[in-house]
């Protein structure tokens, strides 16, 4: 069956376009767009007009896409900029308008079961697993082994972590050290509702962990294909985390691997990373290219 998913987060959008058989997902279509849709956000409590317009621009775009491909059932969901927006009404109308169908503004514990089961679709490992998705506005926390025993959703992120507290260029001492203390109170949260720190193995997704992992492996150009399952250590990932807040603006973005849209915030991103593997005492995190998306479209196909 080929179906269709959308994730819109708070720093960027992304469509899968796949065939599901029997379990397996073959991509068709695997794009992200950044389009910042939770700017400004965390201050306002509003979604801005240029980041609607971002946005609804990237859902046509999407949406053409899939009448293309044939697709026989599609799914969007929108997760933490619009469960916080006062104006998520008006995203949610622009976005039917354009796709036909509204998106599911879903729980952040749904949609870190949604990453978790996209995550462990092609990750066999044994014992407990912790799967952790790095978004733009929230962090999700997930404990399982075949199934989810235990998850948390808590409001730190790239984005959200650089407007709060990383404003400088580069981030003065004293925001490194406020970012740090808010992170480390709701990474905390997390673990008490999840005990992460017991589990056997720890899968990083999404954006912020698969760049820290290319800076890591020091790769000439973003290969989605060598970063997913490697295993970075917890050494390197504190090594890539001082380099990125120690750097400028122009400094990151001359990385060979670093994407436009995450120059500015991969030093939040990389800090949430480092912080969450200090607590849990994890030796080394294993990245995986397949989060929130690939969980949808088993789920889509079931």
């Amino acid at each position: 069956m080929r179906v269709a998913a959308i994730d819109c987060g708070t720093n960027s959008i992304r469509l899968l376009i796949a065939d599901v058989q029997g379990g397996t997902v073959r991509d068709v279509t695997r794009v992200m767009t950044v389009v910042r849709l939770g700017e400004g956000v965390d201050v306002s409590g509003r979604l801005s007009s240029p980041a609607l317009t971002r946005t609804w621009a990237a859902v046509a775009d999407y949406a053409a896409q899939i009448d293309a491909a044939g697709v026989q059932r599609v799914r969007m969901v929108a997760t933490s900029a619009s469960r916080d927006a006062a104006n998520a009404d008006e995203f949610v109308a622009g976005v039917v308008s354009r796709l036909g169908q509204a998106p599911e503004v879903i729980s952040g514990d749904e949609e870190a079961q949604l990453s978790f089961h996209g995550a462990r679709s092609v990750l066999d490992l044994p014992g407990q697993v912790l799967v952790v998705d790095i978004g733009g506005g929230s962090t999700e926390f997930v404990v399982g082994d075949a199934v989810v025993s235990s998850a948390r959703s808590v409001d730190i992120g790239c984005v959200r972590m650089t407007e709060r507290h990383l404003r400088d260029d580069p981030p003065s001492r004293e925001q490194i050290r406020a970012a740090t203390a808010d992170i480390d109170a709701a990474v905390a949260t997390a673990a008490a509702t999840t005990h992460f720190e017991q589990a056997d193995h720890f899968i990083g997704v999404a954006g912020s962990v698969t760049t820290v992992a290319a800076l890591a492996m020091g790769l000439p150009e973003y290969d989605s294909q060598r970063i997913h399952g490697a295993r970075i250590s917890a050494v390197d990932v504190r090594a890539v985390t001082s380099r990125m807040l120690r750097a400028t603006r122009a400094q990151r973005a001359a990385e060979p691997v670093m994407h436009p849209g995450r120059v500015d915030v991969i030093g939040g991103g990389a800090l949430v990373l480092d912080r969450i593997m200090a607590a849990g005492g994890f030796a080394e995190v294993i990245v995986s290219e397949h989060d929130i998306l690939d969980g949808m479209v088993l789920d889509l196909a079931q």
